[in-house]
């Protein structure tokens, strides 16, 4: 991995959060391939979440009560297991975009970037 990747890599880390929470807001319960492919095809590919590093983000939301999660049976054997946003984690999404806006402001302000 190339030095940019791996600071793209660390920089996607800290937002999978606010993410994972937007989709379940955005589109409902949702299982944990669903949300990664919906991650990977709202940003054009730039961002891909490996399932196996997603899980412990939502295990964290879970603990935390932000979300929820129950299992559902499709076709005759398989199950999958449905993430729930709470009222919890609603007002947690809503922190999670204030800290972002204000973050990228505050880079945008240094680096002279204009919108």
């Amino acid at each position: 991995m190339t030095q940019r990747n791996k600071n793209k890599s660390n920089f996607k880390k800290g937002s999978v959060e606010m993410l994972l929470l937007h989709l379940l807001k955005e589109e409902g319960d949702c299982y944990g391939y669903q949300l990664s492919q919906l991650i990977n095809q709202r940003s054009g590919g730039v961002l891909v979440i490996p399932e196996g590093s997603m899980y412990p983000t939502l295990y964290k939301l879970i603990d935390n009560k932000y979300i929820t999660d129950y299992k559902k049976t499709v076709g005759k054997r398989m199950t999958r297991v449905y993430y729930h946003l709470e009222p919890s984690g609603e007002q947690r999404l809503a922190e999670l975009i204030e800290d972002y806006i204000e973050v990228a402001s505050a880079i945008e302000t240094i680096m002279g970037i204009k919108k």
